[in-house]
């Protein structure tokens, strides 16, 4: 019987309601400058939580197309509209080939963010980095999902890096990527160990201040995630 029952597809919530925000910056209705509703009045409006609003303001203000200062409330940044739709693009929606370069756009930045870490970290940067890996181990010690946290341990690195370019080009390519990773499950057949021991290379080396292992490291911590990557979105 249960071969014959579909599974159900449950939209996600937060990413409808930055959807609606992106319709309204691309149509003109909300312009660079312009002041949205309270989160209360968002939410009774959309019929949604607060929290989830929340979660949506604090994605596109990770992204820098919001920006929201203390008893100012949240604004549409000053960038361009293109620039904007940009940043906002639903990588779900890319073919294949598109979605191969992005992953392969972000194994070169991360490559370069760990050898200038090694390079240039202080530490403070390694205490950060050391907390982001921990919080990732407990995630995954309970065998959940740690999306965020692996997100996390990598930005951390980019900061560390000190290129301001290279962690806001991060920061545009890998939320998304991370998201796609954990819809196709791409990271579900990879060992807990593996995964954890990875990471505790990376950072070893990143200490050491061993540029070229720290980047060798990244390197195969990434290979294998493009692998299974390229596994799940052949046809």
């Amino acid at each position: 019987m249960l071969k014959h029952l579909k599974p159900i597809v449950v939209e996600n919530t937060v990413e409808i309601i930055i959807e609606q925000i992106k319709s309204l910056i691309s149509s003109g209705e909300l312009k660079p400058g312009d002041k949205l509703p309270s989160e209360r009045k968002l939410a009774d409006h959309l019929g949604v939580s607060r929290s989830q609003v929340r979660g949506a303001i604090n994605k596109l203000e990770f992204y820098g197309i919001l920006k929201t200062q203390p008893q100012s409330g949240t604004t549409v940044s000053g960038m361009g509209i293109v620039a904007l739709e940009g940043l906002i693009s639903d990588v779900l929606e890319l073919e294949a080939q598109d979605f191969k370069s992005l992953v392969e756009s972000r194994i070169l930045l991360e490559k370069e963010a760990a050898s200038l870490a090694a390079k240039r970290r202080t530490d403070d940067d390694i205490k950060s980095i050391q907390k982001a890996l921990e919080a990732y181990e407990t995630k995954r010690a309970n065998n959940d999902v740690a999306i965020d946290e692996d997100f996390i341990f990598h930005m951390k690195i980019a900061e560390a890096s000190k290129n301001t370019v290279l962690r806001s080009l991060m920061m545009i390519i890998t939320p998304d990527l991370l998201q796609h990773y954990k819809q196709l499950e791409v990271c579900d057949g990879m060992k807990n160990e593996q995964r954890i021991d990875e990471h505790h290379t990376i950072l070893k080396h990143i200490i050491n201040g061993e540029s070229n292992a720290a980047a060798e490291a990244m390197s195969q911590h990434l290979d294998d995630i493009f692998l299974k990557s390229r596994e799940a979105t052949s046809p």
